[in-house]
């Protein structure tokens, strides 16, 4: 059994730290990026309740990252591809709440599954199999930037076009397709952006951890604001400084990214939600924007 100095220095160990932090110009970058686009498409995830959803797509993107990895046809196509068939099919099928949470759940296991068997049959190094799980952060090359890069551009168009659509039909479907909003076919090119933002976010925290970046930035920036400026920019920097600092703290030590990231986010969280319960006790909080809902007022 390590010592308690043994698990603190596998933790925390910032003896070459200079020399380290120069290697991670790369991660750095696709963290910000991440961050970024992270917070913003999270602040839809929570107001059209798929916080499920983004998890059945990160597994079906864990299997399409798996088994390119095993072909050799590279692990961010690969991850793509099964990012994008998940989401088509659970935008396709899964109109309501209940029959999209039935098809994503259908989905995870499936795709956990397929994604295990592809690792079991892969016979490179085992560091590649485990960061498809947990996330990584020396291993991200100039190519993976680029496609990070290219698809944070194609996210962030499409989400300025459909931006504010968009938020009505999250706030209020009915009426938004009763005023000629498309309200279906805003649903799916919603979840193709999901789709590629879950993509790339598995190459940074992993497959299994991806809802600390496109789910609890935004559940943190809801607990004290109802502004529809102000949380997507609070969303945004939370998913930045969670990301981030999780790489920062990371170098220092010789456990996976994951960790780090899961536990800013969630300590952001925890500090956001206990400013909005502080405020609401003072009763100065106003209307806090509902969960997973926003407020209808942001339209008119």
């Amino acid at each position: 059994m390590l010592h308690d100095s043994g698990v603190w220095g596998q933790i925390f160990d910032f003896s070459d730290y200079g020399q380290l932090l120069v290697l991670l110009r790369n991660s750095i970058i696709a963290g910000a990026v991440l961050g970024l686009i992270g917070g913003l498409i999270g602040v839809f995830v929570m107001s059209r309740d798929m916080a499920f959803a983004v998890h059945g797509i990160s597994e079906l993107s864990f299997a399409g990252a798996s088994a390119g990895l095993l072909l050799g046809i590279g692990v961010v196509q690969g991850s793509i591809v099964g990012s994008l068939v998940a989401a088509l099919l659970i935008g396709a099928l899964g109109a309501r709440a209940r029959e999209r949470n039935s098809i994503t759940a259908v989905l995870m296991p499936f795709g956990l599954g397929l994604g295990i068997l592809c690792l079991a049959i892969y016979s490179g190094r085992s560091a590649n199999k485990f960061g498809l799980l947990t996330g990584q952060i020396v291993a991200i090359d100039d190519p993976q930037v680029g496609w990070l890069l290219a698809i944070a551009v194609i996210v962030l168009i499409g989400l300025g076009i459909v931006w504010r659509p968009l938020t009505f039909a999250s706030i209020d479907a009915d009426v938004a397709a009763a005023r000629g909003v498309p309200v279906r076919g805003l649903s799916i090119v919603f979840m193709l952006l999901l789709g590629l933002t879950v993509a790339v976010s598995v190459q940074i925290v992993g497959a299994l951890l991806v809802l600390s970046i496109l789910v609890t930035p935004a559940a943190a920036a809801l607990r004290v604001s109802a502004s529809p400026l102000v949380v997507p920019v609070l969303s945004v920097v939370f998913g930045v400084v969670s990301v981030v600092g999780g790489i920062l703290l990371a170098l220092g030590g010789s456990v996976p990214i994951s960790p780090y990231v899961t536990t800013i986010s969630f300590a952001i969280y925890i500090v956001c939600r206990a400013i909005g319960a502080a405020r609401a006790r003072r009763g100065i909080s106003g209307r806090r924007m509902p969960e997973p809902a926003l407020s209808a007022g942001a339209l008119s």
